[in-house]
């Protein structure tokens, strides 16, 4: 069975301002995701599941999904505030989204092998694709044994400001040990830095390997994690901002060594829209690819 591969399409875009799943950034007006569907039919995935929210469908049917629908099988999930487990209520104060890792449990019922899961919009690299898709195929019939592909921290950053990363500690076979979701990195007189919980910079180095939301996970980890969501929203039901991340419920089951994630490097260089302004660099990048081979002018 191929694996799937599952896409969080349904972020808000607050730092872009706009819908940057839907911008057309390639020469074709092909959007970021374009290129990672492309990417995941060459590299053997044999379906993809896309994430958003009810309020663009429309837009998103017409706009993406009728470009490849006849390439791959695809299928779409909605997350959206008030989708929470029974028992408990939406505080209507609250407007920001849940997560990542609330956004993967909306695959639940369509996602049944084992899958690779990724943001629409950041740019991973064919190589990394096949790099998953080639761990997800010896993952079949396992449970509770994921797997990471990992970048290093200075092929990650964004000239435009802070980025988000989860900053990832490993052991000697490759094992993720810790992972932390630095929600400021940006370079510091050259040097990156995050700025801990008391607001302190705090050095890293170029070669951190840190995550991209580049995971490989078995169907197991939907019942795993919804668990985990049901205790976050104990923990957290007075605040309004509080995000079930993907990288903060696998460094807890990490530490209480209820699963192994094994972390696997990528040569490719990562790039996105985290910033309006990245736009232009993202454009450049991409008609570079174009011009040396890698894509046809038109994916699809």
């Amino acid at each position: 069975m191929k694996p799937t591969l599952f896409i969080l399409a349904a972020g808000m875009g607050s730092r872009y301002g706009g819908l940057k799943q839907l911008d057309g950034l390639g020469p074709g007006g092909e959007t970021i995701m374009d290129y990672s569907v492309y990417d995941a039919i060459h590299s053997g995935f044999g379906k993809i599941v896309f994430v958003i929210r009810h309020s663009f469908e429309k837009e998103f049917r017409e706009k993406i999904i009728s470009k490849y629908q006849d390439k791959i099988s695809v299928e779409v999930v909605f997350q959206e505030l008030d989708y929470l487990p029974e028992g408990f209520t939406l505080n209507t104060e609250r407007e920001k989204p849940w997560g990542t890792n609330h956004a993967l449990l909306m695959g639940k019922d369509v996602i049944k092998e084992p899958f690779g899961i990724i943001n629409a919009d950041d740019f991973y690299g064919r190589e990394s694709f096949q790099i998953l898709a080639g761990m997800l195929k010896t993952m079949s019939g396992k449970e509770r044994e994921y797997c990471m592909v990992g970048y290093l921290l200075g092929n990650t950053l964004s000239d435009s400001g802070t980025v988000a990363r989860g900053v990832c500690e490993i052991d000697r076979e490759n094992y993720l040990t810790k992972v932390v979701e630095r929600t400021q990195i940006e370079r510091i007189d050259g040097v990156p830095c995050y700025k801990d919980e008391n607001g302190t910079w705090i050095k890293l180095t170029d070669t951190t390997p840190v995550s991209m939301n580049m995971w490989g996970f078995t169907p197991d980890y939907f019942a795993l994690s919804e668990g985990c969501f049901v205790d976050f929203l104990k923990a957290n039901k007075d605040n309004l901002k509080a995000e079930f991340l993907i990288p903060t419920v696998i460094n807890d089951l990490v530490e209480k060594e209820e699963i192994k994630v094994k972390l696997i490097n990528t040569p490719s260089i990562w790039f996105g829209v985290t910033y309006a302004k990245d736009r232009p660099e993202v454009v450049h990048r991409i008609e570079g690819l174009v011009e040396d081979g890698k894509y046809p002018p038109k994916l699809f």
